[in-house]
């Protein structure tokens, strides 16, 4: 079993505060941090914690940043054989501000200087023993090839939507699972009615359509079906990377046989015990403590293994 990643990967500098400061003025900052970033990467970093490898397909440069993403992916088992170097390019990098207490952040960042991925730099056995695709619609051209590709081999492919670009929609369509943020819903007339935004659900062409909703849990349309489920509380110290997660998780459930409802209450949970660390990563929890964190709470999930 082996996962697929077409998209985005990032060199994070992190930073917590006790509250974002105004203009003009200096903050002292209580905890500094850097980890490796990006949606469908962080994604594939979930997956392999929880024991399902991975390839990522994406662009990073021959700066120190991009040095720091591939090893950030080699060292958690993840196959960067087609991470593809730019060279005299930088890689996308952010920094990130965290409030203490909130665990909200702000993030400014910078894309890569090193032009998108291609179609053809996509490797001829992409998909050899491939059992999913995960894409974040950043690289439009090679993802939508891609999930043509997948989908014409009955390969099941998601993508992560954090708001609507060009091209996103297009690629939607030709995805069997599109988990999207709650911007990405807003975008589209998202007025908080989940009766009243399914028929949009069902226009996007996605046959189950999840929108993530933060500290309020998410919705999931399926056919006439609205699935709706809380989060899981946590004493938060940092919210950054919880989408990527959640989508990691989420592709984990489905490729371990799992209901769907099953599937959203585990990428809850997986989701949840990372905002209990700074960073996207740190604080992805393995199977083992996924499962026990949910047993705690009275919810016992069966996988098909």
């Amino acid at each position: 079993m082996r996962v697929v990643g077409i998209g985005q990967c990032s060199w994070d500098y992190l930073a917590v505060v006790d509250s974002f400061p105004a203009s003009d003025t200096k903050a002292e900052v209580s905890d500094w941090q850097e980890q490796g970033g990006g949606p469908v990467a962080t994604a594939l970093v979930t997956l392999a914690r929880l024991g399902i490898p991975g390839d990522f397909h994406g662009v990073a440069g021959d700066d120190q940043e991009g040095d720091k993403i591939r090893e950030s992916l080699r060292s958690e088992g993840i196959d960067i054989s087609s991470l593809v170097t730019r060279k005299k390019a930088h890689s996308q990098k952010a920094f990130i501000a965290i409030e203490r207490g909130s665990a909200k952040r702000t993030i400014f960042w910078e894309r890569p200087s090193g032009s998108p991925l291609l179609p053809g730099e996509l490797p001829e056995a992409l998909f050899a023993d491939c059992s999913f695709l995960l894409l974040d619609g950043l690289m439009s051209e090679a993802s939508l090839f891609a999930a043509a590709k997948a989908r014409s081999l009955g390969i099941p492919v998601m993508l992560d939507a954090g708001k609507v670009r060009p091209g996103m929609l297009e690629i939607a369509r030709s995805c069997d699972y599109l988990v999207a943020s709650e911007q990405f819903a807003l975008d589209l007339g998202w007025a908080g009615d989940p009766a009243a935004f399914q028929q949009q659900a069902e226009s996007l062409g996605a046959p189950v359509v999840t929108i993530t909703l933060g500290e309020r849990g998410s919705i999931t349309f399926r056919d006439s079906e609205i699935i709706s489920l809380p989060a899981f509380p946590v004493e938060a110290r940092d919210t950054t990377g919880a989408g990527d997660v959640f989508h990691g998780a989420y592709a984990y459930g489905l490729l371990r046989g799992l209901a769907l409802r099953d599937t959203i209450r585990f990428a809850s949970a997986v989701a949840a015990m990372k905002c209990r660390m700074i960073g996207g990563r740190a604080g992805i929890p393995d199977r083992a403590q996924a499962l026990g964190f949910l047993a705690d709470k009275g919810i016992m999930i069966s996988f098909a293994d």
